[in-house]
Order: C-alpha cells, then structure tokens, then sequence
C-alpha cells in the first residue's frame, strides 16, 4: 500500500510556546520525529494569551488571516500566526482571535478556573486550522488530533469539509490524554457547533450538558484510529473506541511512542484504504 507520506498536527499545547506538561512535551516532539522519518508536516495550536510572541518570534501570515468564522450569529476573525522551532526544523501555526484567545490563558484563568466560552474557542479553533490548510493547499494524508481542544476536528473533517480536496482522502487519529475538564460545556453547544454538511443526527446520543468524556466519544465516532497517550485516562473512552471497532494504540513508554505512532499512522492508512476497494 501507499505510505501515508503527509501528516498534519492538530495540538492544544506544545512546548516552548507554554509551559512543559506531557501534551506539550508530546506536542513538540512528536511532529519533529515523524518529520525524521521522512514525512512531510504541518502543526497547528492555539494563539494561546500566555504565549509570549516576542520572545518566541511569531509573525502574522498576512496571506492566510482574513477570514471571518461565524459562531452563534458572531463574526470572529481568523488570525493565522507562525513561529519556527530552529532546533527541529519545524514551523508551527497559531490560530489566534482577540475575542478567543488574547490576554487570556490556555482553557483555564489565573485562579483555575474554566472559562465559559471553551466549547466556543474549541470549535474556531478546529474550524480555523481546517480552513487554513484548504489556504495552503495542503493535502494531509492522516490528521493526528492531541487533546480535547481538538476533539471537534474529526467531526467537521468527516462531515463538514468531507468534499474538500485537503481532506477528502484524510485518515483521522485522535488521541486521549488524562488532561480534562470538570465543567459542562454550555447548554446550547449542539446549535453552535452546526455547520453545513452537518445534522443533528450526526452528533449520536449528544446529552446536554456535555462533559469530557462525552466530548471525546463523539471525536471517537469520526476518527479512524484512536491513541491512548496518557497511562491514565478515563477507560470508558478508550473502551467506546474498542467497541466502535475502531483501531486503538494502547498506552506506548515514551522511548517507543513516536516509532508507534509512525507505524500506526500506516497502519490506520491502510485499513481503511483496504475498507474503501
């Protein structure tokens, strides 16, 4: 079979831009080793307020911003930044908006507290790396999505932009960590998150109010391969994986994780190719 030659890197955090935690650490590391294995990348976060942009040199891509996303009724402008991580070889893009992400923190505030417009800042941010890689012309060949913040990816991929030609032939891999959140998202959540492409049958058993492991099942349901990437995580997670049938990464060491994740990407890629003749 063909190799899934390009991968493209949906992340909520990667280090240096915020502090070291395993998503971050997995974040930066994980798109520079599959980058060595010969790949071809693209890696996405949010603009996150916490993001120093000076010392970290991040620069507006004038070409790609532009954009208004419509969410509840509002226009949001879509505001691409990049960065490069010398040391890798590596570029990063930031997905950034003044409503959403400046002079705030990551999903959090200062006293820890979640912010009410998470479910909101989670579907811009899906929804804007997914327009800019149709900018870019990019055809990635598997999406590996990190982190709850992601989780609304899989969804617009296989439904929303399923007739894009970026993502048409896409596999999807979303991976679980044990980073969650405590609150509900908001009760109308199901009516922001609409597009066209998508209806209210495609979101399942979607309870209000929606809580993690909620939010995370229904990345499972439009994902072709799921990854647990944290040695704790809620197992009635990964348990829906298996029992969907879809193709699930158990708990890797860190020293193998990458060669894993390399060899599940075509593992994922093949499948469903062999599925599709």
């Amino acid at each position: 079979m063909t190799k899934a030659n390009k991968v493209l890197f949906i992340t909520q955090e990667i280090t240096p831009y915020v502090s070291e935690s395993e998503m971050a650490n997995i974040g930066r590391n994980l798109p520079q080793a599959i980058q060595e294995k010969g790949r071809e990348i693209r890696t996405f976060m949010p603009k996150w307020g916490n993001i120093n942009e000076r010392r970290n040199q991040l620069h507006e891509v004038i070409r790609l911003s532009g954009m208004n996303l419509i969410i509840d009724d509002t226009d949001h402008p879509l505001i691409i930044k990049v960065a490069s991580i010398q040391s890798a070889r590596m570029q990063v893009y930031f997905i950034d908006n003044d409503d959403y992400f400046q002079n705030r923190l990551q999903t959090a505030d200062e006293n820890g507290v979640e912010y009410d417009d998470n479910d909101s800042r989670a579907i811009f941010y899906a929804r804007g790396v997914l327009e800019t890689v149709k900018k870019l012309r990019w055809c990635p060949d598997v999406i590996h999505c990190h982190g709850w913040m992601t989780a609304l990816a899989p969804l617009y991929i296989k439904k929303a932009y399923k007739d894009e030609p970026s993502f048409r032939d896409a596999k999807v891999v979303f991976s679980v960590y044990e980073d969650d959140f405590k609150n509900t998202l908001s009760d109308d959540f199901a009516a922001k998150l609409m597009l066209k492409g998508i209806s209210k049958k495609d979101l399942g058993d979607l309870n209000v109010p929606m809580d993690y492991a909620a939010l995370c099942k229904l990345a499972v349901d439009y994902s072709d391969g799921v990854i647990q990437n944290s040695e704790k995580v809620d197992e009635s997670i990964i348990e829906y994986a298996r029992q969907s049938g879809k193709l699930v990464l158990d708990y890797q060491n860190p020293e193998n994780y990458a060669d894993a994740c390399n060899e599940f990407y075509d593992q994922v890629w093949d499948a469903t190719a062999n599925e599709e003749e």
